[in-house]
């Protein structure tokens, strides 16, 4: 996704995370994300659904339930387009969802969505 970033001209300062789990430590500060200089709260969260410990709807669930997030912008990914997890990501209080192409070069326009959908948060 970061190549794609960049490849697509987008240069918004993108932080990762591995898991369900790091998104929250890194949401919350906990170590080693204290330092709001290096790791700053996001206003976009891309958001997999199929994460490691505790998936992606788990933390869209915990991200809205905290006050200091209700106007985080949180875009649900994934490789499927059940209307049963759509449904459950806008029920959570996701702002969209988008399935990731499966093409790099499509990846470009999936991001060229997240901008747009990042200027209407």
């Amino acid at each position: 996704m970061k190549r794609a970033f960049d490849r697509a001209g987008l240069r918004n300062p993108i932080q990762t995370v591995s898991s369900g789990l790091e998104c929250l430590g890194y949401l919350k500060g906990d170590p080693p994300y204290g330092d709001r200089h290096a790791f700053p709260l996001p206003t976009l969260v891309l958001l997999d659904i199929k994460l490691p410990a505790m998936d992606g709807f788990e933390v869209l669930q915990w991200i809205r339930a905290q006050p200091a997030f209700a106007k985080l912008c949180v875009v649900m990914l994934t490789s499927s387009d059940e209307v049963r997890m759509v449904n459950q990501a806008y029920q959570l209080g996701a702002n969209s969802f988008l399935v990731k192409p499966l093409e790099f070069w499509n990846a470009t326009e999936l991001l060229h969505s997240v901008e747009r959908l990042l200027a209407k948060c």
